[in-house]
């Protein structure tokens, strides 16, 4: 059993149900023992959905089905599983795939296209759709809307919290609900972690304004972390949007009525995505890498990422050493324009390095303190543009190591 990770939060939160989801869950001990590992989700119908998905050249075979199947923007269910990816499984993994699809599709009357699935877990293992599809009717028979809690801890691998959010906005003056949840621990280092997330809405929006908004938040939130720099074969987050609210019509992506929405929209993903850092493998420490004067926001990104990245770097902080000249390294290999004797770095908002070299007379104490606490500030400033970014990790220890060394035992 995994410690919970010291960077979790109290409790999950209160997610009330979305006007138009149903959830259930089932404990099918493909994996887990004692707790539930298959999702199924139901929509009412028109539902409309969006779906960003890993970039990696090895996708599992979910993702392939949910790429094939999005085009027609509307769903009627997702169904997931944890404990096996079904990645790298040729044939015999999409052919898993389909079976478990027609299942859900079935126990919900439905076309097999209106029905979308994400595996989790280990990587080369075709997917035993047999354990899973015979929970499936019971599943549907047996589901309500409020069960979000449960539907968090369905999709967990090494995850060591179910993972949360909510948010109440305005569309037009009608009032409508986001809820998602989030899986991720390691292999996170998402590139639309292994990272599967649900976002589920009341509002009426159809499914390309719902794309564009989903893409763009994902840019800024679960493409801004990364707890291991391994980008998983499985990555996906999938947005679905039930109209139940009935707001005015949404023509684009760029009506002002939008505009709470989508500020709504990307706050819940950088809640979700900062959980996923929270809870990453062997995490003590959260770490906020802000990049300001950079050539352009990409150039800031990638530098930010290479900090994010860096094994010297995060077992610094683990070690809790201030050692910027780590720092110095990870900005100088990230391809990105810098010039050494204009940057400056930032621990916990006291200034250690600029132009060039150590500032003079630098009092490490301030610093060794915010070390040793659980959020810490690593400030960059290239001082050559207006380009800048975010981006959040964690440290890394050997938790990590022991997580993963005994990962299919």
């Amino acid at each position: 059993m995994i410690a919970r990770s010291p960077l979790a939060p109290d409790a999950f939160p209160e997610l009330p149900a979305v006007a138009g989801v149903d959830i259930g869950v089932a404990e099918t001990g493909l994996k887990y023992k004692g707790r539930p590992d298959l999702l199924l989700m139901r929509f009412i119908d028109g539902t409309q959905v969006a779906g960003v998905f890993t970039r990696s050249l090895c996708p599992s075979a979910p993702v392939d089905w949910c790429r094939q199947h999005l085009a027609g923007g509307e769903a009627r269910g997702v169904v997931v599983n944890a404990g096996n990816a079904n990645a790298f499984t040729g044939k015999s993994g999409a052919e898993a795939c389909e079976a478990v699809v027609a299942a859900a599709a079935d126990a919900l009357t439905c076309r097999p296209s209106r029905i979308f699935a994400a595996s989790t877990g280990v990587i080369g293992e075709v997917l035993p759709a047999s354990k899973l599809t015979p929970h499936i009717e019971a599943m549907a028979a047996d589901m309500a809307g409020d069960r979000w809690s449960d539907a968090a801890t369905a999709i967990m691998t090494t995850d060591t919290f179910p993972k949360g959010a909510t948010r109440r906005v305005d569309i037009g003056g009608t009032t409508v609900r986001i809820n998602g949840i989030v899986k991720g621990s390691g292999m996170i280092a998402p590139d639309m972690a292994t990272m599967l997330a649900f976002i589920a809405t009341d509002a009426a929006i159809p499914a390309d304004v719902l794309q564009a908004c989903l893409s763009a938040a994902t840019d800024k939130s679960f493409n801004c972390s990364t707890v291991d720099s391994d980008t998983s074969t499985s990555d996906t987050v999938l947005a679905f949007a039930t109209g139940q609210a009935a707001n005015p019509e949404i023509k684009d992506a760029d009506d002002p009525a939008l505009a709470a929405f989508r500020a709504a929209l990307d706050d819940i993903c950088v809640d979700l995505a900062k959980q996923v850092v929270r809870d990453g493998e062997g995490a003590s420490k959260f770490i906020t890498i802000n990049v300001t004067g950079a050539d352009s926001d990409q150039a800031a990104k990638r530098i930010a990422l290479s900090i994010a990245n860096s094994p010297l770097v995060k077992t610094a902080i683990a070690g809790e050493d201030a050692n910027w000249g780590r720092v110095v390294m990870a900005v100088g290999k990230a391809g990105e324009k810098a010039e050494r004797d204009r940057l400056s770095i930032s621990m916990g908002g006291t200034v250690i390095a600029k132009e060039g070299a150590a500032v003079e007379g630098y009092d490490e104490g301030p610093v060794a303190a915010h070390m040793k606490g659980q959020e810490i500030d690593v400030d960059v400033d290239l001082a050559l543009g207006d380009g800048k970014a975010t981006v959040w990790t964690c440290d890394l220890t050997h938790g990590y190591i022991s997580i993963n060394a005994d990962y299919r035992s």
